[in-house]
């Protein structure tokens, strides 16, 4: 089967995109609106891009009216945001957390969450996440109706016990969710990881 985009619908271009560039990680995204709202939700069209200036990516729509997302909206006004890691024993938080609720509602109460002060944005972190990134807008390139939100991080809050003796976090503890097409996801678990060494690194 081939798909030529230019003859698809958009929601058809969605799909395709959504069921084919699989796993995604999953931003699950703390913010403060500048009335003081607190606001969670997960995006998955989101990535890393440097190291050097430590950059991610994150693109977020906007609602059904066409006006911003409050996530995109408060990072826009300000200025900063936290990624919370979402493991396998929040899966369910976290899609409440992607329920199309008002702006003046606290996504935290409603999925019974607990916010944390964080130590260098105005964006709470997620206490019950076991890795929040402290992240401050870099800037905002906005194509067709999305928002391209490039952060820039500012700090890692990572439970000890995920470190390993190399400085990196062991996935194999972590129990990570990530994002499949439609409303599929997948559990990064310790029989899922498996090592390949690079044949130039031998």
């Amino acid at each position: 089967m081939e798909f030529n985009l230019s003859e698809l619908t958009g929601e058809s271009v969605y799909k395709l995109m959504l069921s084919c560039i699989v796993p995604r990680p999953i931003a699950w995204i703390s913010t403060i609106s500048k009335e003081g709202i607190y606001n969670i939700a997960p995006f998955s069209f989101y990535t890393g891009i440097t190291s050097k200036l430590p950059l991610i990516l994150v693109s977020i729509g906007r609602k059904e009216s066409s006006v911003k997302k409050d996530t995109w909206k408060n990072i826009d006004e300000v200025g900063d945001f936290v990624i919370n890691i979402v493991t396998h024993d929040l899966v369910e938080k976290m899609n409440i957390t992607a329920t199309a609720f008002e702006e003046e509602v606290d996504e935290f109460v409603q999925a019974d969450l607990t916010p944390i002060p964080s130590h260098t944005v105005k964006s709470p972190r997620i206490k019950e996440s076991l890795i929040n990134i402290e992240c401050r807008k870099h800037m905002i390139i906005e194509i067709a109706d999305m928002g391209v939100v490039i952060g820039e991080i500012l700090k890692f809050h990572i439970e000890d016990s995920l470190l390993n003796e190399k400085g990196y976090v062991d996935n194999r503890k972590l129990k990570v969710v990530g994002r499949m097409g439609g409303a599929d996801y997948c559990l990064v678990s310790p029989e899922s990881i498996f090592t390949l060494k690079r044949l130039d690194k031998r």
